[in-house]
């Protein structure tokens, strides 16, 4: 990142006033009966009211379309263990994300306790303030546990987005790129590079729509994963592959799909020489892909690229599905995001990507042209449609999975 712009970042955070996010008043609070409404003593009421039904709750306060976005700190990014303070202008964003996108209230909430039961009991103790959680920035392995312990005990949808965003927007852009590619999912030879918490989800929403457990070939920083070997946690060992390839240079033969959830210019040219014809890769290290794309292209005119970065084409982006998801989610009042629900926003972001791009789409990302094939196979995130396709999908799967506590909403589209 240049001088320049590290020191426009800065200023966008501190310039004019510090954060990204604020405090807006939904109700009037200009008057003496107004404040006699908000406050003493006519805030009684609905407190009477939510003492004798809780639901009342999502009626007479604003819990049905707060999300909390919560951290310990202990994964920025690709910046590490900085803790929780300094993931805050992440969590911050994450906040602004939700109100751009879903028009969803979001407050961000820093914990200090990198001790998984410490905070597993601060967040439990605190949900009952909001519609949802999404949990970002943990460490592997112990974001699983974490996940699984606070969707067990807390009644509203627990998400942890660094897993299965991710996992969603690269499992519809799969399936698009597999199309294209004359191939498909249940053959297919995947390669991924990483065996973190992205990788991982990743690769079982794969398994979810149609990907075979003998076909991935997961490697992490010791090499490829399979029976036996040292260093094995039981997530990675969901993954062990009966393989006599050791590294990524043997595992990568013959592959059909690469997917890089690790670092910088891992994949080299030689690497991509040896795929199989007509190979997809998905170089999703950020702010430096595992192969630049210029570097993939130039050594294979038939590969379809995909990359974390907004300045090449097929851009793996988590705004593209958790806003969306929860707003689905919400307005349903679901109890859970669940696989079905993951599995329904794969398909409607595969289904957009195909559809006629409006001009003000086009306009918006500076391009002539968007059509599905090698260089669209993933939805834009300022298109608008995404928020009624994707919502649509996920509180349809919703309701139609026995999580959801209202009916389908009058307002979404037939599905």
């Amino acid at each position: 990142m240049s001088k320049d712009v590290k020191q426009a970042a800065l200023d966008y955070h501190s310039l004019p006033s510090p954060g990204k996010i604020g405090i807006m008043l939904t109700k009037p609070a200009e008057t003496q009966y107004d404040l006699s409404l908000a406050y003493s003593p006519g805030v009684a009421e609905p407190v009477r009211e939510i003492a004798k039904d809780p639901i009342n709750a999502y009626k007479y306060t604003s819990k049905g379309n707060l999300v909390a976005v919560i951290s310990n700190g202990s994964a920025i990014l690709g910046l590490g263990n900085l803790g929780p303070l300094a993931s805050k202008p992440v969590m911050e964003g994450k906040a602004l994300l939700f109100k751009r996108f879903a028009d969803i209230d979001s407050i961000d909430i820093e914990v200090d306790a990198e001790d998984s039961e410490a905070f597993i009991d601060t967040v439990k103790r605190i949900a009952i303030t909001f519609g949802g959680i999404n949990l970002e920035d943990i460490k592997a392995p112990e974001c699983f546990e974490i996940e699984r312990v606070l969707k067990e005990q807390c009644p509203i949808p627990v998400f942890h987005d660094d897993q299965h965003g991710t996992a969603i927007v690269t499992a519809a852009g799969m399936l698009n790129a597999l199309e294209i590619q004359g191939k498909n999912i249940e053959t297919a030879k995947v390669v991924c590079l990483g065996a973190g918490s992205a990788a991982i989800a990743c690769m079982r929403l794969l398994v979810s729509v149609g990907a075979k457990y003998e076909n991935i070939y997961m490697i992490d920083r010791r090499g490829v994963i399979y029976p036996g070997r040292a260093g094995l946690n039981k997530y990675k060992e969901e993954f062990q592959n009966d393989t006599d390839a050791r590294t990524l240079s043997d595992a990568i033969k013959d592959a059909d799909v690469f997917v890089g959830l690790s670092g910088a210019n891992l994949l080299s040219g030689d690497m991509l020489k040896s795929m199989a014809p007509k190979p997809i890769v998905f170089a999703c290290s950020n702010p430096d892909p595992e192969i630049q794309p210029e570097l993939a292209l130039s050594v294979r005119d038939d590969v379809i690229m995909a990359t974390g970065r907004s300045d090449y084409p097929n851009q793996v982006n988590n705004v593209l599905g958790f806003p969306f998801i929860f707003r689905g989610a919400l307005d349903v009042r679901s109890t859970a995001i669940n696989e079905e629900m993951k599995i329904a926003a794969v398909h409607a972001l595969r289904e957009l990507a195909k559809e006629p791009v409006p001009q003000v789409v086009m306009d918006a990302c500076g391009v002539d042209e968007l059509t599905f094939g090698p260089d669209y196979i993933i939805p834009k995130p300022v298109d608008r449609r995404l928020l009624g396709k994707v919502s649509a999908a996920v509180a349809q799967a919703a309701v139609d999975t026995g999580v959801a506590q209202l009916p389908y909403p009058a307002h979404y589209p037939l599905l």
